[in-house]
């Protein structure tokens, strides 16, 4: 008896496929494989979006920091048009500031009235959603690819157990039989589990700089309505502040 359990095993390690890359590829069938490529491309996808947001986001705050400290003498003495050319300067066009600050400072530069100011204020809250939507950009594919690189793997395991009972319903109920279809169905959910973490974390790191962004942006806006309502009081008014 012991002999041939001895003899089972022996055969079972033989005939079994190892656990290499190219192995677990050479023994998994049409379905597995198709699910493993795509899990790759989402996570190549979630890769390529991580690169882009984080060039994006360091762009972007380089170049708010800098027209902050460039264009805070012209607002100080009250040159519109000043101000608004620094904005609108070339370098600084991927800046979430000078986006704001564009909008409202047009409206002030037609019409320096009550009037004025509130066409800048709603000029700067519709640029404040443009910018925050741009911020976003690209996000959905993270949150997709986090949200669902699990369940598809999970369809590429449920058609690995089932090449597992056909071995054991064709082979019998050795190691051998099973082994190609368990292999088949842990790789692919090894691999759905592994994307889907990139994605969450990812995605959820940048969430976290959205809201900072959102944050700078609502202090950028109030700062400069009041500095908008400010100008309407007029030198004297202002000296006296």
């Amino acid at each position: 008896m012991l002999l041939l359990l001895l003899e089972s095993i022996a055969y079972a390690e033989e005939a079994a496929p190892g656990f290499t890359i190219a192995e677990l590829w050479e023994h998994s069938g049409f379905i597995a494989r198709s699910v493993i490529v795509t899990l790759i491309l989402m996570l190549f996808g979630s890769i390529l979006v991580t690169i882009e947001r984080l060039i994006a986001f360091n762009r972007a705050r380089n170049q708010s920091m800098r027209l902050a400290a460039e264009i805070v003498a012209p607002l100080q003495a009250g040159d519109i048009d000043k101000a608004l050319k620094i904005a609108s300067d070339e370098q600084f066009k991927a800046s979430y500031l000078a986006s704001l600050l564009k909008a409202g400072l047009k409206e002030l530069a037609g019409r320096m009235d009550a009037h004025g100011v509130a066409n800048a204020r709603r000029a700067v809250d519709k640029a404040h959603g443009e910018e925050i939507a741009k911020m976003k950009r690209g996000m959905t594919i993270l949150a997709t690819t986090g949200s669902t690189a699990p369940f598809v793997g999970l369809f590429g395991t449920t058609f690995g157990v089932i090449n597992a009972f056909q071995g054991m319903a064709t082979a019998g109920s050795g190691l051998a039989s099973i082994s190609a279809g368990i292999s088949e169905a842990l790789i692919t959910t090894g691999i759905g589990i592994g994307v889907a973490v990139v994605g969450v974390w990812m995605f959820n790191y940048f969430n976290l700089r959205v809201d900072k962004v959102k944050d700078e942006l609502s202090s950028s806006e109030s700062d400069f309505l009041d500095w908008a309502e400010k100008q309407l009081q007029g030198p004297s008014a202002m000296a006296g502040k």
